[in-house]
């Protein structure tokens, strides 16, 4: 028997209303539906799961990428340039501790964003501009073993999924 691997989706590409502005960023995929229909997705929204409210203000890293952000070296702000570095650090924590509760080996996450960010990330000056970069939550998410993919890369993970899945599982011995 195949195990399903299970996969944490940011809950904006669900279609959940949750992103700073109130939007979605819905990801109208055959491959999102077949993974859904399978019981494999885990959806989820660090920063609602952290207490932030929507909409919100836009946030940038400053100083830095995610790893930054996670190890003291960098700074999370909103564009009125108040600090919200701990809220973010939490809605990492939050996104791993989920992950990991429902044994999800993979992410997809929202590219773009200063949590879900896994090839891009905003400047940080707020001008609209992006950098190859990750975000708070993809970063802790890698740290611990988690592969994290954005919407652009389905077809990536599919294959992904299909060598992982088609390796044999080792049992612990019976006692």
């Amino acid at each position: 028997m195949t195990v399903k691997e299970k996969i944490l989706l940011s809950a904006c590409l669900a279609g959940h209303h949750v992103r700073y502005n109130g939007t979605h960023k819905s990801c109208d995929s055959a491959l999102l539906q077949q993974w859904q229909d399978e019981g494999r997705l885990v959806t989820h929204c660090p920063e609602l799961a952290a207490g932030l409210e929507t909409p919100r203000l836009s946030a940038e890293m400053l100083g830095g990428q995610g790893v930054d952000v996670l190890n003291g070296r960098a700074q999370m702000v909103e564009s009125d340039g108040r600090d919200v570095t701990q809220p973010y650090i939490l809605a990492a924590w939050l996104a791993l501790q989920t992950a990991q509760h429902n044994g999800c080996r993979f992410a997809i996450m929202t590219d773009g964003s200063p949590t879900c960010g896994s090839q891009t990330i905003y400047s940080g000056a707020f001008n609209g501009d992006k950098v190859q970069g990750e975000g708070v939550a993809a970063a802790l998410l890698r740290q611990h073993g988690i592969e994290v993919f954005s919407e652009h890369q389905l077809n990536a993970l599919e294959l992904r999924l299909a060598e992982v899945e088609s390796q044999p599982r080792c049992r612990p011995a019976a006692p």
